[in-house]
């Protein structure tokens, strides 16, 4: 067992969470493109965020995938949203 699959199931119980539930590639690859495309600090938040909303039954199914292709088109979004002020 890798460090960060320790790290993980030490997490799990000590938070009560089913380790089969977590697709830690997944948010591995959430938190590189939005560190990537939006800034480092945004990497966290957003998986905090993702998480309250999952949480909370809001998030929908493809929630990861969104939230990463948000992140890849950041540069591109914020310069439209620039051009059109």
């Amino acid at each position: 067992m890798n460090v960060l699959e320790e790290w993980t199931a030490l997490a799990c119980r000590e938070l009560g969470v089913d380790p089969d539930r977590v697709d830690r590639a997944a948010v591995l690859d959430l938190t590189k493109d939005v560190a990537h495309g939006v800034a480092r600090p945004a990497a966290p938040l957003t998986a905090y965020l993702l998480g309250l909303a999952q949480g909370a039954g809001t998030a929908p199914a493809d929630a990861m995938e969104r939230l990463s292709r948000m992140a890849r088109d950041w540069e591109k979004a914020t310069a439209e949203t620039l051009e059109d002020s």
